[in-house]
Formats: structure tokens, C-alpha cells, sequence
């Protein structure tokens, strides 16, 4: 036990002393904890079914909801109340709803966590309504937390007596701040074995080499080894106090990510174009110029002389006219960089649908050294 307490203090005073030689670049990097995550140190999705009550009038619609009835009627059921089966009463202040959170690694029983309300029926708004105790159970069906409390609502919905309605932002869905309690601990398998993975949250072979060469030259040769492109194996202390300070320690270094791929992106909704620092172009010439036809309807009208045996008729008459605008060409040359793409671009005065044709082309011909990605 101490060799390994040493260890970890002589590692320690190595940071400390690296972070006083290592030159001012190394400011650029990234922390480990920015790039990459432990294995098994995740988050679960939990869910439950609930009912909020205490609503004014904006409940659900118990003849298009008849869920939030026979939810009612259970409740009240194992509350000791019993309601014939032949009686649905008219809730206007109940809203059957869905309940959802995410349970945070490491969390204990006893801790608490923020949780949303969704309305799943017709309730207009869950405005000034209390959730009662609901269950929020895990992927495996069993109960990890209990949720209950008072929702705290930013939409508002207003309706008048003639059908006329006023709705601002989402009334129908709810936050509870720390409105769940923990009963269940999920395992881990943080302290389990003599080892832990670094998962990378982009993958890239470069960043992946570089973190391993950066642990190893940090806290000894053969500590850490790449798995492949987007995980790292490294030797930890078993004890667990002990693998958190390491862990500690590793988050906290930093590395130079490699460089992206060249790509330029495109979103066709909106019309946005990124493109990536590393996308060259290959030489190629480049024409831009716009072409507009216009055609107008112009109906006349034939009215025969008075007294004439003819009828009046309606002549469609048709005006095209094309304006062809004066085209620009310009060149790249081996190994345009962005700025000079995005200058040469705006130079012809192209739009972002111009743009994206025009890299189109580019592609097509294989001058442009990305990959081209519509999103």
C-alpha cells in the first residue's frame, strides 16, 4: 500500500513541476477531461407515469382521455376511496403525464434530481399543478427514484369563450427542480479491475496516440496503450481512493487533439455553409453568373362589332423574357486555402445557394480536396 501512495505523490510533483516548464503553447491544448471520458461513467435514463392535479380548469378531457380516469380511480383504489365502476367523473383538474429524468453516475440514495412533466393527454396547461408520487423506473423495470412536487411552468395558454387562443411558449410541459429523490444506487464498474478505458467523444487515431504518449510520458512508460481510435487503456490503482486521485490527475493533462477532416457542411434548411479549416482545393476555373426568365400572362379579350354574329372570346398572350447577368469566372489555384475560397466566393457576390452549387461542382470534378456533408 504505501509504494503505491508514494507513487501517486511522486506523480503529483511531476504535474506540479510540468505545469511550471511546459512552455506557453501547451496553453492551447485540451484538458483529457474535455476530450474524453472513464468507461462505465454514464448517466441512465429513467421515466415514470404520474398525475398532476390541482389544475385550473386545464386537465384533460375525460371523454379523449379516458387513461387519466382509470389512473384516478387506481390511486384513489389503493388510497382506501372506492368510485363505482359505472361513475367517471369530470377531472378538469387532473392531467395524466409522463415523467422523465436522468440519473447521474454515482448518484446515492438519498441525493435528489431535476425532473420534466410532459403532459400525454389533451390538458391545455400544467400551470399551477402538483405532481403526486410517481415511480421513475430504469430500462431494466425497476424503481431507481420517486418523484414528486410542484411544477414550475414557462409556458402560458389562454383561450376565450369564442374559440380564440393565446398560447405563449409550452404550457403543457413542466420542470421540478430537484424533484425526485434517489432510492436506488446503480452499480458501477468504476473500481472493478486494475485498469480504465478513456473513451474519446470524437474518434481519431492522431488524438487517441497523442493522449497515450502523454500519460506515458507523464506517469511512466507502459502506463497507458490505445486501443483504437477512440479508446485508451490505462493501469490504475485498485484501491479506489487511490483511482480516484489518478483519475483525477489524468483529466486534468493536456493534449493536442489532432486536426479534423477536411469538410464543409450544409444545412439545407437554413442555407448555413461551414467550411473546415483543411479543405483545399485543386486548381480548377470557376463560372457564376445568373440567368432570370420572366413570363407574364396577359389575357385579351375579343369582342365581336355590335350585332355581329360572333362570340367573345378571351386570347391569352404570353410575354418570356430572359436577362441573362453578365458570368464571372475566377481561378483556384493548387492548394487554395478557406480564405481564399470564401473571398473568391463573395468577390463573384454568390448566395449560399450559390455557394453550395458551386461546391457541388467542385466535387463532381474532384477539385475539392472534403468531404461534402448536407445536413
Amino acid at each position: 500500500m504505501k509504494p503505491i501512495r508514494t507513487l501517486l505523490i511522486v506523480w503529483a510533483l511531476a504535474l506540479m513541476s510540468l505545469g511550471l516548464i511546459l512552455p506557453a503553447s501547451v496553453d492551447a491544448a485540451d484538458r483529457v477531461k474535455d476530450l474524453a471520458s472513464v468507461d462505465g461513467v454514464r448517466s441512465n435514463q429513467l421515466i415514470g407515469y404520474g398525475l398532476v392535479v390541482g389544475l385550473d380548469g386545464s386537465g384533460d378531457q375525460t371523454t379523449q382521455a379516458p387513461f387519466t380516469v382509470q389512473s384516478l380511480k387506481n390511486m384513489l383504489g389503493q388510497l382506501g376511496v372506492t368510485i363505482p365502476p359505472n361513475v367517471n367523473p369530470q377531472l378538469r383538474n387532473v392531467a395524466a403525464v409522463m415523467v422523465h429524468a436522468d440519473l447521474p453516475p454515482f448518484a446515492k440514495p438519498g441525493q435528489t434530481i431535476d425532473v420534466t412533466v410532459s403532459s400525454i393527454g389533451n390538458a391545455g396547461s400544467l400551470r399551477g399543478g402538483s405532481l403526486l408520487m410517481t415511480p421513475m423506473k430504469g430500462a431494466d423495470g425497476r424503481t431507481y427514484a420517486i418523484a414528486q412536487g410542484n411544477l414550475a411552468v414557462g409556458g402560458l395558454g389562454v383561450e376565450g369563450a369564442d374559440g380564440s387562443r393565446v398560447t405563449v411558449n409550452v404550457p403543457s410541459v413542466g420542470r421540478i427542480p430537484n424533484g425526485a429523490t434517489v432510492e436506488r444506487e446503480v452499480p458501477s464498474g468504476f473500481a472493478r479491475g486494475n485498469h480504465v478505458t478513456l473513451n474519446l467523444h470524437r474518434h481519431d487515431f492522431t488524438t487517441a496516440n497523442r493522449l497515450s504518449d502523454v500519460i506515458n510520458d507523464t506517469m511512466g512508460p507502459g502506463t497507458a496503450h490505445p486501443v483504437d481510435g477512440s479508446s485508451v487503456r490505462v493501469s490504475a490503482p485498485q484501491d479506489p481512493g487511490q483511482r480516484v486521485t489518478f483519475i483525477s490527475m489524468l483529466e486534468n493533462l493536456r493534449v493536442q487533439p489532432g486536426e479534423p477532416p477536411a469538410k464543409v457542411i450544409v444545412n439545407s434548411r437554413t442555407g448555413t455553409v461551414v467550411i473546415g479549416s483543411n479543405v483545399r482545393v485543386s486548381p480548377a476555373a470557376v463560372s457564376h453568373g445568373n440567368l432570370i426568365v420572366t413570363i407574364t400572362e396577359r389575357p385579351q379579350v375579343t369582342q365581336p362589332a355590335p350585332f355581329a354574329a360572333g362570340e367573345t372570346v378571351v386570347t391569352p398572350q404570353t410575354d418570356i423574357e430572359v436577362i441573362q447577368e453578365d458570368a464571372r469566372m475566377f481561378l483556384f489555384d493548387p492548394g487554395v486555402t478557406l480564405d481564399e475560397i470564401v473571398r473568391a466566393v463573395n468577390e463573384v457576390g454568390a448566395a449560399p445557394g450559390d455557394l453550395v452549387s458551386i461546391l457541388e461542382a467542385l466535387r463532381e470534378s474532384g477539385a475539392l480536396r472534403a468531404q461534402l456533408v448536407i445536413i
